[in-house]
């Protein structure tokens, strides 16, 4: 949100001179302002209206990112791969083994990101899950065109000499918005990421608060605290400061940290939550040791900077080995006794 924010502000000439700090500490404010006037009812109903406007502007966008270039994709595809042929490929620069992991990752970890899930449980009708499935295949595979479009039209651009080389790979949406499309779709498309991004935010931070403040307390101390929404709102607060600080001094790519922290929540909760909830079998001490492992492989990997052979994901490896963890702890240990009303829900 800083990263677009900071470039309205500089091509603009509002603010030439605002800092990245400065962005993310107005970003931060408006953002914990939303997330506790609105709670995840906000979330919900922006994620609706800012849907419905990146599905229009992505096409928009992909038909202005195609005219950008003399020749279109034809055009664009034969510049990257005579500046490296290995990039315009299926699997990119990056290789089988670490497209794989990555596919690994967002495909099954999706089933553990807690905004999804918690959104799924705020569903009236349970046969309304049936719906979602195709729904988001259309949503993402429409938006999509946005992001791919524009990442190769700006590479393109650059390596034909018509654009300066971009000083952040993070640049390559803003710069394109700001230059080659026209004023009102960038204006749409830029709100429409602002409004993408606070949802999920959004999500985030209410998730975050209501397991400090609600569920922690109420699993240690068998009671829930006093005062809870006061509790919640300074835990946004300061869930908020320490997600800002520790985007703004990691030095990550913003994608890097989002699957950063996908990863993170796919192997600690993808066993427990989608898995677990649906499997008799499944136990406590096998769901506790998959999330501890999850989390501290995925933290160690990050903290010490491990790389991993073939350029897998770290995030793929530890959902990896949370499931193995997950499967033989479960299956070497004694079934659980279930209640009769768990075990009818479950066969449902």
């Amino acid at each position: 949100m800083a990263t677009v924010l900071k470039d309205i502000l500089h091509e603009t000439g509002l603010m030439p001179d605002a800092s990245l700090p400065l962005c993310v500490a107005i970003s931060c404010g408006v953002l914990v302002f939303y997330c506790v006037t609105g709670g995840i009812i906000a979330s919900v109903y922006t994620d609706l209206f800012q849907g419905l406007i990146m599905m229009v502007a992505a096409v928009l966008v992909f038909y202005s990112a195609v005219t950008a270039v003399p020749g279109g994709f034809h055009e664009m595809s034969q510049t990257i791969r005579d500046d490296n042929a290995a990039a315009i490929g299926p699997f990119g620069t990056l290789g089988i083994l670490g497209c794989l992991s990555w596919y690994f990752l967002f495909g099954l970890g999706i089933s553990g990101q807690p905004h999804v899930v918690s959104k799924l449980m705020m569903n009236k009708r349970v046969e309304d899950a049936r719906h979602i499935l195709p729904l988001s295949i259309l949503g993402y595979g429409v938006s999509a065109l946005l992001w791919i479009s524009i990442g190769m039209v700006m590479r393109t651009l650059v390596l034909q000499g018509n654009h300066p080389p971009l000083e952040h790979e993070d640049l390559a949406a803003p710069q394109f918005l700001q230059h080659y499309a026209h004023p009102l779709l960038s204006g749409v498309v830029t709100a429409g990421l602002l409004a993408a991004i606070m949802s999920t935010a959004d999500s985030f931070l209410n998730i975050g608060s209501a397991a400090v403040i609600h569920d922690i307390p109420r699993s240690i101390l068998g009671r829930p605290l006093r005062r809870e929404l006061l509790g919640a709102r300074v835990a946004t607060v300061a869930i908020a400061t320490v997600a800002a600080l520790f985007a703004l001094y990691t030095g990550d790519l913003v994608a890097l940290l989002g699957a950063f922290g996908w990863g993170t929540f796919a192997a600690a909760l993808v066993p427990a939550v989608a898995i677990g909830l649906n499997w008799k079998r499944a136990t406590s001490l096998a769901v506790n040791s998959a999330i501890i492992a999850g989390l501290a492989i995925n933290f160690g990997i990050k903290l010490f900077d491990i790389q991993m052979p073939y350029r897998l994901d770290g995030g793929a490896v530890a959902l990896l080995v949370s499931l193995i963890l997950f499967f033989g702890i479960s299956l070497m240990s004694r079934p659980p006794k279930i209640a009769p009303d768990v075990a009818e829900v479950m066969d449902l």
